[in-house]
């Protein structure tokens, strides 16, 4: 396909369809052909789906060290609930960043309200690397609702950055790494314009409809790996419009070790993490009574 290409776009992944409990997922990262784009260690998307009355979400608890993980939802609504004591109901537009550092858990489900009438679930759940020096951080959570978020009109296209600075707009979002993540909204026939110094390291994930790209058209559920430097040109295919994600930011310091939900530059740190979360060292989720054991490989 890469002589197809042109000459913005390294290449291109496609995810791969993972049940996580009789919810689909599709992961774009890590991949054989790139483990990071910039700090973004994982990316999956969750739906679009409906869930029927009765059945939701249930994610039970489980741990993380050395990363954060980032959910953004287009639909739907997730209950998050972790070892600090956090309880967070995660809408559309708003952003939950937990930085799991030295370690947490966490559980992500549906609540009895929504859980009674159920409905349509579509979002996005991405980790970012921590820095090595970061990697041991406390562990923390922040919620930034949807109206902190800034949003503004580009070229003809409606922009949320969701972290980082684009366009001379900066999100309110703290990060450890320079991190840019910006939701796009194309409408029919419209342009997008991204610059070639918007991030060292970037990709464009398509979320919705269809782009066009030095005259290639490409659909929803892609990730393309964008050359580094080069000024992209986005446009939303035919009469329709689109949605994409452009994700990025500095090039990471090495690249790092995952093994089920632990990232670390240390294989020795996951080893321990292994034996922390078997024996029951990641602390106690408020209102949980269940947990996700260790794997056995």
């Amino acid at each position: 396909m890469s002589e197809l290409l042109p000459p913005s776009i390294e290449n291109v992944i496609v995810p791969r369809a993972r049940d996580i409990g009789g919810f689909e997922v599709r992961r774009a990262l890590p991949h054989q052909h790139r483990q990071m784009v910039g700090p973004f260690i994982f990316f999956d998307q969750m739906g679009p789906a409906r869930i029927q009355p009765g059945h939701g979400i249930d994610v039970r608890p489980h741990p993380h060290i050395g990363l954060a993980t980032v959910t953004y939802l287009f639909e739907g609504e997730i209950l998050h609930r972790d070892t600090l004591g956090s309880v967070q109901k995660i809408r559309p537009g708003a952003i939950n960043w937990m930085t799991a550092g030295r370690g947490i858990a966490h559980s992500e489900r549906s609540d009895l309200t929504w859980r009674e009438k159920g409905g349509p679930v579509w979002g996005i759940q991405t980790w970012v690397a921590l820095p090595k020096a970061q990697e041991e951080t406390e562990p923390d959570f922040v919620h930034y609702a949807d109206a902190t978020l800034p949003v503004f009109d580009a070229d003809s296209a409606r922009l949320r950055v969701l972290t980082g600075t684009f366009a001379g707009v900066t999100s309110p979002v703290t990060t450890l790494h320079d991190t840019l993540y910006v939701d796009v909204q194309l409408g029919a026939a419209s342009r997008f314009q991204i610059p070639g110094d918007a991030a060292e390291d970037r990709a464009i994930y398509v979320v919705d409809g269809t782009i066009e790209i030095g005259g290639v058209k490409f659909e929803s559920g892609q990730m393309l790996l964008l050359r580094a430097g080069d000024e992209i040109i986005v446009d939303a295919a035919g009469a329709n419009a689109a949605r994409i994600l452009l994700l990025g930011g500095a090039t990471m310091d090495g690249p790092r070790h995952i093994w089920w939900n632990f990232v670390s530059s240390s294989q020795d740190r996951i080893n321990a993490a292994k034996a922390d979360w078997k024996a029951g060292k990641f602390g106690q989720v408020p209102g949980e009574t269940e947990f996700i054991p260790l794997p056995e490989s």
